[in-house]
């Protein structure tokens, strides 16, 4: 059965989308624990994210560095933190999250709520940045 992710992936759901290409999408998380909270997500649906081939986690690996030096020069933080838990969706996925402070990554507090439009000028800025 077909992911959100998946179903992101081919347009059936929207999503805020920073970057994209044939084998990887980047896009804002709807539930943000930091402004600028992005899912890298390979295309291919595999539920855990050490049964990508070498080559696809490599790639998303890579990918996932371009999108972070993104979100770095369109978000003020120190540094872009990095974590994988795969538990809510069954689609292999890495979170980057902009820090300013090691609790800028607590996935237990409260998440953020933006608008429709503050999401977009959000994903703008990060895409606008995406080489």
């Amino acid at each position: 059965m077909a992911t959100i992710f998946s179903k992101i992936v081919i347009g059936e759901i929207p999503c805020y989308k920073v970057a994209e290409d044939t084998n990887y999408l980047a896009f804002l998380d709807i539930f943000p624990v930091s402004p600028g909270h992005v899912l890298v997500i390979p295309k291919v649906e595999t539920d855990y994210l050490f049964d990508l081939s070498d080559q696809d986690l490599a790639g998303l690996i890579l990918f996932s560095k371009r999108v972070a030096k993104a979100i770095k020069l369109a978000i003020p933080c120190k540094k872009v933190g990095v974590a994988v838990l795969g538990l809510e969706v069954a689609h292999a996925h890495i979170h980057l999250i902009p820090l300013n402070s090691e609790s800028d990554i607590n996935f237990l507090k409260p998440k953020l709520k933006f608008t429709s439009d503050e999401f977009s000028e959000i994903s703008s800025k990060i895409a606008r940045e995406f080489i």
